[in-house]
Parts: C-alpha cells; sequence; structure tokens
C-alpha cells in the first residue's frame, strides 16, 4: 500500500472532500462511546431513507425476496435497513480505525471448529459470504481465528474511498486480492489462508449464470465450485449479524456435504441457499440497497424500472 498521505494534492479536488471529511470523521468518531456512535448512525440513517431511488430499489428488492411477509412486515423491514445502513458506517469506523479488543468483547463466534478443522487440511479456506452492513466490524474477530487472512474486493472509481478501504482492512487482512484476480486466490489457498469471498452482487462475467436468490434469477458468479475443485480448499458458509448494539454474532458454518461436486452451478447454488439462511435471521442487514437483479437477459423483466414497481 502506498505511503501517500490522505491530505496530499492529488485529493484536493472538489469530488474527493466528501469522502476526505468521511475519512476524518470516521477517525473521530471511533473515540466516542459505541452506542453514541451508533445513534449518530441511525439518524444518518434515517436520511437516507428519504434518498428516492435509494428507497425504491431497497423496497423492490425486499418484496421481491420476501414475498411471502405482509406489506406492514415488509415496510417495517424497509425501515430498520435504513437504520441498519446509518449503523454501518460506524461499524465500518468501528472494524477499520477503532480498538481490535473492544470489536473482540462484543462478537459471540458460532461455528469456529468448522475453520479450526478446515485449515487443518492445509489446503485452506473460502469464507463464502453476502453483503451484510455489519461485514466491517468483523475483520478483527475473525482474524485471530486465521493464520492467514486475504480477501476479495472491488476497485472503486474514488481513489480516497480505496485508501481508506485499503489502510483499513489492511489492519486485518494479510493480502487483498482483487475481485478478478484468480491466480493470486489460489497463491493464497496454496498458503493456507484463509479467503472472505462474498458472490452475492449482480455479475456479468464469463462465470455468470442464472441462479435462484430467494426464488428469483440472478446473475451470479459460478466460480467457486471450480476453485475449490483445483485447490483442494474447504468452502464454509459465513455469516454476520448485530444482536443489538452491545453484541454481535459471526456464524461460520459447517462445509457442505459433497461440495465441490464438480457441478460449479450447482454447488453455487447450494452455497447461495445457506446464505438466503443468514439474511432470513437478520433481514434488515442485508444490502438491499444495490440491484441485485439487474443485468438479467430477455426475456426477464427489469425489476427496478419504475413501471415494475
Amino acid at each position: 500500500m502506498s505511503s501517500e498521505g490522505f491530505w496530499s494534492a492529488k485529493f484536493a479536488a472538489a469530488r474527493y472532500v466528501v469522502a476526505l471529511l468521511g475519512y476524518a470523521w470516521m477517525r473521530l468518531v471511533v473515540l466516542l462511546p459505541f452506542r453514541f456512535q451508533l445513534a449518530c448512525g441511525g439518524a444518518l440513517g434515517r436520511v437516507l431513507g428519504l434518498v428516492p431511488s435509494r428507497r425504491r430499489i431497497a423496497a423492490r428488492n425486499i418484496a421481491v425476496c420476501l414475498p411471502e411477509l405482509s406489506a406492514e412486515a415488509r415496510e417495517e423491514i424497509l425501515e430498520r435497513h435504513f437504520v441498519a445502513l446509518g449503523y454501518s458506517l460506524m461499524e465500518m469506523g468501528m472494524g477499520w480505525f477503532g480498538r481490535p479488543e473492544r470489536i473482540r468483547e462484543r462478537v459471540t463466534i458460532e461455528g469456529a471448529e468448522h475453520l479450526t478443522n478446515a485449515l487443518a487440511k492445509g489446503r485452506g479456506v473460502i469464507l463464502f459470504a453476502a453483503h451484510f452492513t455489519t461485514i466491517e466490524f468483523f475483520w478483527p474477530a475473525l482474524r485471530q481465528l486465521c493464520p492467514k487472512l486475504c480477501g476479495m474486493y472491488k476497485w472503486q472509481r474514488n481513489p480516497v474511498m480505496n485508501k481508506m478501504m485499503t489502510r483499513g482492512r489492511g489492519r486485518c487482512f494479510d493480502v487483498m486480492i482483487s475481485k478478478d484476480n484468480v491466480r493470486e486466490m489460489m497463491r493464497c489457498l496454496r498458503d493456507n489462508g484463509v479467503v472472505w469471498y462474498a458472490a452475492d452482487q449482480s455479475y456479468g462475467g464469463k462465470s455468470s449464470v442464472l441462479l435462484p436468490f430467494f426464488g428469483e434469477p440472478a446473475m451470479t458468479n459460478t466460480a467457486i465450485g471450480r476453485i475449490a475443485k483445483a485447490s483442494g480448499t474447504t468452502v464454509l458458509p459465513y455469516g454476520c449479524r448485530r444482536v443489538d448494539p452491545e453484541h454481535y454474532v459471526m456464524t461460520i458454518g459447517a462445509p457442505l456435504d459433497g461440495l465441490p461436486s464438480g457441478d460449479e452451478v450447482a454447488d453455487t447454488g447450494r452455497l447461495v441457499q445457506a446464505i438466503e439462511t443468514y439474511i432470513r435471521a437478520c433481514p434488515e442487514q442485508y444490502w438491499w440497497i444495490h440491484q441485485r437483479f439487474k443485468g438479467r437477459p430477455a426475456p426477464l423483466p427489469n425489476l427496478y424500472a419504475k413501471s415494475a414497481s
């Protein structure tokens, strides 16, 4: 990671000012009592919930994925979702710049034995995860379980955000891997590393196929089955959630029987189903503002068109 400071002339452009102020806010807010941080985050989240475009996307995703719930129940999840998004800004700051011991004392870890047993095989571990609002909070707790922690990331257009992310996650991650760098991922697995991997956002690459996400077809990256078979690694479902302002739970699931099977589409489908279980445990904490169902081929409809709402 470059040692160049945040406040260099390179980042003086007006379009970076918001990100720079966000960085300064994160470094300061972690010094405040944790409950006060979440209170501030919740207020910011409620303001974000007033943005029509974001609210419409989240509402549409919740309606499509949780049709069995009443309209009132879905509306409650929607409102709590934006509060959770606000919380996530504070949780990100804590995970990136707060004191690791303060995080670890709040996190209960379920299924650590699954990770320990998988690492004993010496072939590395892939934690198959999803984009929960709390994900950045958990790195210090996860780090203590891993001899080598590696994570996939998507490069951001804003260089300030990239520097914030690499500096923040770099406290816990030994290696950060670009989302398409399979070669680097394989190197980490050969070194018996633990790779955090999330494939729950729309993907249009060559390994992309339509797979059900809560029963609705979504473009999904299926490379994980092929990577697991080639490397001999163990794939474990991974989830994280906030129980209350003082308690968080990280869940490391057991390996799925018969995975990898050689059928990467079927394997990915089973892993997605496991992730759905974690989402149902805390539906307001999933990242519903992402257009999960975009990029689908005809004749599937555009679920985010205003006429589809």
